[in-house]
């Protein structure tokens, strides 16, 4: 258990620290080729790329719960002792 956590919470913390450093790379390149319409264009597109992984990770994490509690409607727990 502790082992799966641990190495959630090192994924999560790899992945943040991805997110972070790209997104200060993305800047720095985006502030040296700076016409306005292109930015706003590479705004947009990334905003759609960030509103679309949300949806697809709230559709995951719901899918995730509903086959959980089907799981545990055919396999009950048993009673504490």
């Amino acid at each position: 258990m502790f082992k799966r956590l641990t190495w959630m919470m090192l994924g999560t913390g790899v992945g943040v620290g991805a997110t972070l450093w790209g997104r200060r790379k993305v800047r720095a390149r985006m502030a040296r080729y700076r016409p306005a319409q292109m930015t706003a264009q590479a705004t947009r597109a990334v905003r759609r790329f960030g509103d679309e992984l949300r949806a697809a990770a709230d559709a995951g994490r719901q899918a995730m719960r509903q086959r959980e509690a089907e799981l545990r409607l055919a396999h009950p727990a048993p009673p504490d002792p």
